[in-house]
């Protein structure tokens, strides 16, 4: 949209507005007995509502002359009351003093965020500001206390029954977590960093170090409009509170599993200016596929710097290091059908080296307070990815199912470097509200990967049914090693590299007192990728995002979005003309709603994705051409509805249920591997997920309580393009089931997964091996965890 008419709109919406609404403000100031500034107190001045910053301050604005009771509000205590009067055409000032002390004020904050299923207020990672109830997207979080309580040790260990329409497609089992949801892959972030190098990575988080993860549904181009337009995920590490507090957590399990982890909260000094926090865990875990095992290693120092009252740096390291066996030993095959084989089956041989990966990151974050509505923020980060091993896939599938196996070299490294700095705040043109985000990001990334040697393990053909684990018969592989990774890589091709940069725009209009927000926002975005050894594809591309949210009350908002985004890609057209990135557009609408005052919320959406300019094989040139048509357009549109929070008094629920419908809706004259209507491998057109947690409130049984959850996805397709319906995988129907107790210093829970022992498994089919390929996953097992507060 040209710029006058941007302004002409700005202009005429802000006259609109200024002819219904009164100029009168009040501002206060929010102190606890002791003097100190209270944050998080709720205030409520007739139909006017808010809570004071982290400075204990407030403002209402465009309140009607009169005079009016005055509330502030906290969690577990009584209210004050204060009269008030409001002149026209002034700005009337305030002071509160509450009943009860900073001390008290702190405690209560900590107990709420512990104890909180349903968080509401984003991370400034992601940059925006404003409650989700408001924001004209859809964003869910899973909260430290979902991941605690549902034992959740890693990134692919059940986060996804959490979030509607979420499924992780098998690979490599605990490596890395491809989120497929909404007819495309999420991006994998990590405080606000886009962490994806190559379609194989990132390493997962150990959830020893993770305080939250938010789901952002669609392109979300405030972030980062070069991605998938199904949205990302971000991975938000624990940073310091200034809560003197530690934690120790032990956990054994089925398969050998040991693991113990710790947290150390608190400041360094008198003054209060230097916080610290450090995690760390460390984990032997095995397998129910024997010769199996997935050891870790984690360490998470952070250390953040109150220079002054109005600037701040937090500096963060991440180690991770993983000694796993060989990622290809998940799958298994069969030309006859999935479930053909035993659960326990592995192609995988005792003393096959293990793969040893090593993940390094480093975080820095400058935050000034430029004023009191404007805030500057600056962060970088550095991460080093090294991995060192094999992946096992056979040759060819025989008839009878029998098989030679084969290791493959599998060594990586990435190098990613990345900036962020954007000013984020708001301001008032008469009594329009401004929400400004503007910014600039920049990164390097750089991926090398040799996968060009392999090993036969069997002399003769290996029958999976009668010598699972069996020791290869030709030996272990010993591969040369002695040229450096990045040489290797080059001349096998293995290669990707990216350089990007973008500056962007958003800016959310709030008019009716902030009840009707209008968001328009553009991002310019350069792109250059070249992959595989191939040229290099540069990408320049204007991606505009407009959104509108109304709240009907203070606690239900509707709300409208159109989002776009680009992705490159790179390949020989078969008419020597240019390659056209990718580009997705998102069109949704929802409707959200907070209940018992922010205890519980619901989210309801629909949407609809379109993907352009992807690339397929040219029919018209022989395979191995190399040479590419656009495929036509992809299409996925469905309906998603969250619920998470605390319904009633130690009564905790988290469900949703999400339909998507994913097909192709254009294709590309002459090409053959899609036809129209077909649908898009590797999701199922209905998920259902719930779980519920029960403490009882009988005071003799105090702490004691149950949790059950159960997963249910229908219509599932094979995670391979495939035309034939009966190669598609049956329905999925798991329950866990857990018993705890715990107070405010000590907790210990044992957990069922997979109760009623069934057959689970994700895969799809292999056109060149003529064979069904799956992984399973383990049938009963249990996990006892024993967490301790001091």
């Amino acid at each position: 949209m040209p710029l006058k008419i941007y302004q002409l709109i700005i202009l005429l919406m802000s006259a609109a507005a200024s002819a219904a609404a009164q100029n009168n403000q009040l501002k206060g100031h929010v102190l606890t007995s002791d003097g100190a500034s209270a944050e998080g107190v709720t205030i409520v001045l007739g139909k006017h509502n808010t809570t004071t910053d982290n400075k204990g301050n407030f403002t209402l604005r465009n309140i009607k002359a009169g005079t009016y009771q005055l509330v502030a509000s906290f969690v577990h205590h009584q209210p004050i009351e204060q009269t008030i009067r409001i002149a026209e055409g002034e700005t009337t000032m305030v002071e509160l003093r509450l009943e009860w002390n900073k001390e008290e004020l702190e405690a209560v904050l900590v107990s709420a965020k512990k104890s909180n299923y349903n968080v509401v207020s984003l991370d400034p990672t992601l940059r925006i500001q404003g409650k989700p109830l408001e924001i004209a997207q859809n964003i869910q979080i899973v909260s430290n206390r979902t991941l605690q309580s549902q034992q959740i040790i890693s990134m692919s260990d059940g986060v996804l029954k959490n979030i509607s329409g979420a499924m992780r497609q098998e690979h490599w089992g605990d490596l890395y977590t491809n989120v497929k949801m909404r007819g495309g892959q999420l991006h994998a972030f990590a405080n606000g960093f886009n962490m994806v190098t190559s379609p194989w990575g990132p390493l997962t988080e150990d959830m020893s170090i993770v305080d939250h993860i938010e789901f952002v549904k669609g392109p979300a181009g405030f972030m980062l409009s070069y991605g998938d337009p199904a949205g990302f995920y971000n991975v938000v590490t624990k940073k310091p509170t200034g809560a003197e507090r530690g934690a120790i957590d032990f956990t054994a399990g089925s398969f050998n599993l040991m693991r113990i982890a710790a947290d150390y909260d608190g400041v360094l000094g008198k003054n209060g200016k230097i916080l610290y926090r450090m995690n760390a865990a460390a984990q032997k875990k095995g397998s129910h596929r024997p010769n199996e095992f997935n050891d870790r290693y984690t360490i998470a120092p952070v250390m953040k710097f109150k220079l002054n009252d109005r600037t701040q740096l937090t500096a963060e390291y991440n180690l991770q290091l993983a000694n796993m066996s060989d990622v290809g030993s998940y799958y298994i095959f069969s030309p006859t059908g999935y479930k053909t084989l035993p659960v326990e089956t592995t192609q995988l041989p005792a003393g096959l080296p293990a793969t040893k990966i090593a993940d390094q990151r480093v975080y820095l974050q400058f935050e000034h307070q430029l004023s009191e509505n404007y805030k500057l923020t600056a962060q970088t980060m550095y991460n080093s990815y090294n991995s060192k091993g094999s992946s096992l896939w056979p040759e060819a599938i025989n008839s009878d199912g029998t098989y030679i196996r084969s290791a493959g070299i599998w060594d990586t490294k990435s190098t990613l470097t990345m900036m962020q700095a954007f000013i984020n705040g708001e301001s008032y043109t008469g009594n329009v509200r401004h929400r400004i985000l503007a910014g600039i990001d920049a990164g390097e990334k750089k991926y090398y990967a040799d996968w060009t040697k392999t090993h036969r393990l069997d002399t003769s053909t290996w029958n999976p049914l009668t010598q699972s684990g069996s020791l290869p018969t030709a030996g272990y592989p010993d591969w040369d090693r002695s040229e450096p990774l990045e040489q290797r890589a080059t001349l096998g091709g293995g290669t990707n590299f990216v350089n990007y940069s973008g500056i962007y725009i958003q800016d959310e209009l709030g008019f009716l007192n902030n009840n009707l927000r209008i968001t328009i926002a553009g991002r310019y975005t350069s792109f250059s990728q070249a992959m595989y050894g191939g040229a290099a594809l540069k990408v320049d591309k204007i991606t505009p995002r407009f959104g509108i949210s109304y709240s009907i009350t203070p606690s239900t908002s509707v709300y409208g979005v159109l989002d776009q985004s680009v992705i490159p890609q790179t390949g020989l057209m078969a008419d020597n003309s240019k390659v056209k990135p990718i580009t997705g557009t998102n069109t949704e609408l929802g409707f959200k709603r907070d209940w018992a005052g922010g205890s519980w919320s619901s989210t309801l959406a629909v949407y609809r994705i379109v993907r352009r300019n992807e690339l397929t094989a040219d029919p018209n040139s022989p395979p191995n051409s190399g040479r590419s048509v656009s495929l036509g357009e992809k299409t996925a549109l469905g309906v998603e509805l969250d619920i998470r929070g605390t319904l009633a008094t130690g009564l905790h629920l988290i469900a949703n249920y999400a339909y998507t419908e994913n097909y192709v809706s254009k294709v590309t004259p002459g090409v053959t591997a899609f036809a129209k209507g077909q649908q898009i491998p590797g999701f199922a057109k209905n998920t259902y997920n719930a779980t519920v947690r029960y403490q009882l409130p009988v005071p003799a049984l105090k702490g004691i309580g149950a949790q059950a959850s159960f997963s249910y996805l229908e219509g599932r397709s094979t995670y391979s393009l495939t035309n034939d319906p009966s190669r598609n995988m049956e329905d999925y129907h798991r329950m866990d089931a857990a018993i705890f107790w715990e107070n405010h210093q000590f907790g210990v829970q044992l957990q069922c997964y997979n109760l009623f022992n069934q057959y689970l498994y994700t895969g799809g089919y292999y056109d060149f091996l003529n064979s069904y390929y799956w992984q399973t996953e383990p049938r009963r097992n249990f996990r006892l965890s024993v967490h301790y507060n001091f």
